[in-house]
C-alpha cells in the first residue's frame, strides 16, 4: 500500500471549510483530513444533515479532494465527550472514511483520569467497529503524552480497530521525546500519523511550517519506510496558537510542508 499524504483542515483553525481546501489543493495535496471538533475547529458539524455532508463532499470534489480521515477529538473521560465521539464515528462512513482520529482528553487536556477513559473506550470501540470505522488516539495529553507512554496503553484496551495517531510534534510538547527517538516501538501500533513540526521543547507551543522546525522528516520517515509502515500522513500546522496568522501565511506554510515532504518522496 501506498502512503497517503494528506493536509489536514485544523491548519485553518479560524478560517473557513472552502479556504482550508483551497489552500490544501493548491499546494498539491490529493487528500485531506477533515476537522468535526466540537468548540475548537467544526469544519464537519457534528450534527451535519444529510444536506451538510452533500456539500462537503461537493466542496472536495470542487477542489480535486479526497478526504483520508475525521479528526473527531473529544474529552472520552466523560459521558458528554462519548457522546460526541460516537458522533463523529457516525460521520465516517457517510464521508466514505475508515479512520477517526481523537485523543483521550480532547483538544488540549492535563491530568487525564484514565479510568473514566478506560470505561468509555471500549463502548466507542464497539460502536466504531460496527460501522467499519478504526479509531486512532493521538499521541497527546498526559496519558499518552509520548509513544513509549502510548505503547502499553493500546496493549490494555487490546482492541483490534484501537490503535494510535502518532504525531511527531506532540511527543516533544507533552512527553519529551524526539519522534526519531519514540516513533519506532509504535510501528505495530500505528494506524495514522500527524507530521507535524515543532520548534522549542516541551510545552513551548510553537508548531510551524513542516521544513521550517527542529523535526528530522528525513529520518522519522526512513524509520518508518524500514519498518513497513504503509498508513496515511497528514499535516498539521498549529502556528504559535491563537490568534492564527493571516490566511495568507497558512497557505504560505502548507506549500512549505507539501514542498518539504515532497522531496522526502511522500505525494
Amino acid at each position: 500500500m501506498q502512503n497517503i499524504l494528506a493536509g489536514h483542515t485544523n491548519s485553518y483553525h479560524t478560517y473557513t471549510l472552502d479556504e482550508a481546501l483551497e489552500g490544501i489543493a493548491t499546494a498539491g495535496f490529493k487528500y485531506v483530513e477533515l476537522s468535526a471538533v466540537r468548540g475548537w475547529t467544526e469544519h464537519v458539524p457534528l450534527e451535519a444533515t444529510s444536506g451538510e455532508i452533500a456539500e462537503v463532499k461537493a466542496r472536495l470534489a470542487h477542489w480535486g479532494l479526497t478526504a483520508s480521515a475525521l479528526s473527531g477529538h473529544s474529552d472520552l473521560t466523560t459521558a458528554a465527550g462519548l457522546v460526541d465521539g460516537k458522533k463523529a464515528v457516525a460521520l465516517c462512513p457517510q464521508l466514505g472514511l475508515t479512520i477517526m482520529n481523537t485523543a483521550i482528553g480532547g483538544h488540549y487536556s492535563e491530568n487525564e483520569d484514565k479510568a473514566a477513559f478506560m470505561g468509555h473506550i471500549h463502548e466507542l470501540a464497539d460502536y466504531a467497529a460496527a460501522r467499519g470505522v478504526q479509531i486512532s488516539l493521538e499521541v497527546h495529553g498526559d496519558i499518552m503524552g509520548s509513544g513509549a507512554l502510548s505503547i502499553p496503553l493500546i496493549q490494555e484496551i487490546g482492541r483490534a480497530n484501537v490503535g494510535i495517531n502518532y504525531d511527531t510534534a506532540n511527543c516533544v510538547f507533552y512527553g519529551g521525546a524526539p519522534a526519531v527517538d519514540d516513533i519506532g516501538p509504535c510501528v505495530p501500533y500505528l494506524k495514522h500519523i500527524h507530521l507535524k513540526d515543532k520548534r522549542g521543547g516541551a510545552r513551548v507551543w510553537d508548531f510551524p511550517a513542516v521544513g521550517e522546525g527542529e523535526v528530522d522528516f528525513a529520518q522519522v520517515l526512513k524509520i518508518l519506510a524500514d519498518q513497513g509502515y504503509a498508513g496515511p500522513f497528514s499535516v498539521e500546522i498549529e502556528f504559535s496558537g491563537l490568534p492564527w496568522p493571516p490566511v495568507a501565511e497558512v497557505h504560505r506554510s502548507m506549500q512549505v510542508s507539501y514542498a518539504t515532504l515532497s522531496k522526502l518522496g511522500l505525494k
